[in-house]
């Protein structure tokens, strides 16, 4: 048996509507030269400082709902890439707040390998 707080706890959860399918961030890169690093994120995830300085804050309007995604790009391809999607609901793009260069963004050190004994 549910008590009438389990039921407001249930109501208050919001389930995260996936915007972009896997097909589509798939063929980003290729087709616009983007990369969706954030997709519709609260501001504390979209404002990080563990982006690269190239990406961009983009705010549009999906199914009545304000969401904001934090991608990398060029901000002509970035705007063609949500139009083309969203048809006119795009409201901004602006820079992201991120400090890694984008030559280091995702870079690995490579693993030293054992010195062998003599």
């Amino acid at each position: 048996m549910t008590t009438e707080t389990e039921v407001k706890k249930e109501e208050k959860k919001e389930v995260k509507k996936v915007v972009w399918t896997e097909d589509e961030r798939g063929s980003m890169k290729s087709k616009y030269g983007n990369e969706l690093l954030v997709e519709d994120g609260s501001i504390s995830d979209i404002s990080t400082k563990k982006a690269p300085t190239d990406s961009y804050i983009v705010t549009y309007t999906h199914e009545e709902k304000v969401r904001k995604d934090l991608v990398r790009g060029t901000k002509t391809s970035l705007f063609d890439m949500y139009y083309d999607k969203f048809k006119g609901g795009l409201t901004s793009i602006e820079y992201g707040m991120g400090a890694i260069k984008p030559s280091l963004w995702g870079y690995k050190s490579p693993q030293q390998q054992k010195k062998k004994r003599k």
